[in-house]
């Protein structure tokens, strides 16, 4: 198989989607987060720590005070794809979510996701 067609592949296969959660081994806080290309957004922001780019300064901050080795993240749950193309999983994604936020409750000194607000 030649690079394209490696290419055009890959395209073609469903990456998997779900839920992560990022670890700070040295306090114990999590950060809970979902994408639809999951292995991907864990990648990114691993890139975005390591270049002092992530947009989550209290996790940026303690990253870069612990280094990479105090901090560990892991996919949680994954959805599974439908057989048919082109379908939207972003409510399914968000409800998944919600799921783990509401298990894990990862605020205040548990974690760093921002406690959603009921209105």
């Amino acid at each position: 198989m030649n690079r394209k067609e490696v290419i055009r592949e890959y395209k073609r296969t469903v990456q998997p989607m779900g839920v992560y959660q990022i670890s700070n081994q040295l306090n114990g806080k999590i950060f809970i987060g979902s994408a639809k290309d999951v292995r991907s957004r864990i990648n990114r922001i691993k890139f975005q720590l390591e270049n002092n780019l992530y947009p989550h300064k209290q996790i940026q901050n303690d990253y870069s005070a612990a280094g990479g080795d105090g901090f560990s993240f892991e996919i949680l749950d994954q959805l599974k794809p439908k057989d048919e193309p082109g379908i939207d999983y972003s409510d399914e994604l968000t409800i998944l979510e919600e799921m783990w936020l509401e298990r894990l409750q990862p605020y205040g000194g548990k974690g760093y996701n921002e406690k959603p607000t009921r209105g």
